[in-house]
């Protein structure tokens, strides 16, 4: 995505790494919450919120430019365009870089179309659907549309996203 929005192959090779440590929060999250198989209750949620905090904090060692990434995505990858609907924090996505919710957007479809023990995985098509009913809410309508036109058009997307019922 962000090769197709113009960024230059280095930092978008930073925003590949960034992402790959947006989650790294969970690893301090009880086995407990991330394991159970429904619907997290209040204060599991809230404590389930708290991955993204802890992810600063592990990721507040690494300098520069990936540093900086990766600890802004780690905090606000749950935030949404349209804050009074959704997200974590309340930050407006529209005031976050653009690599945060290239991220968002991502972990989005990756977590729909996964199997999870709390849900079964969505089909391809429908999490796509999501995506496009989300775009203005929960994502920008900009990575939205470049998110969907690369992942239904583009055949460097892996198949397994692209094969739709």
């Amino acid at each position: 995505m962000a090769l197709e929005m113009g960024v230059c192959p280095a930092r978008a090779r930073q925003i590949k790494n960034a992402a790959a440590l947006h989650d790294i929060g969970k690893q301090r999250i009880p086995l407990y919450i991330l394991d159970k198989p429904g619907k997290l209750d209040a204060h599991e949620f809230e404590i389930m919120k708290t991955h993204t905090k802890l992810g600063v904090e592990m990721l507040s060692s690494i300098q520069g430019a990936l540093g900086e990434m990766a600890t802004m995505t780690a905090l606000y990858h749950h935030e949404w365009q349209n804050p009074s609907l959704g997200g974590y924090w309340g930050v407006p996505m529209y005031y976050l870089p653009d690599y945060v919710g290239i991220v968002s957007i991502c972990d989005v479809f990756t977590a729909l179309v996964a199997r999870r023990v709390y849900k079964e995985p969505w089909p391809p098509q429908e999490a796509l659907s999501y995506i496009e009913q989300q775009a203005g809410t929960q994502f920008s309508e900009e990575l939205a549309e470049v998110f969907l036109r690369l992942i239904q058009n583009d055949n460097r997307v892996p198949a397994i996203f692209t094969q739709c019922e």
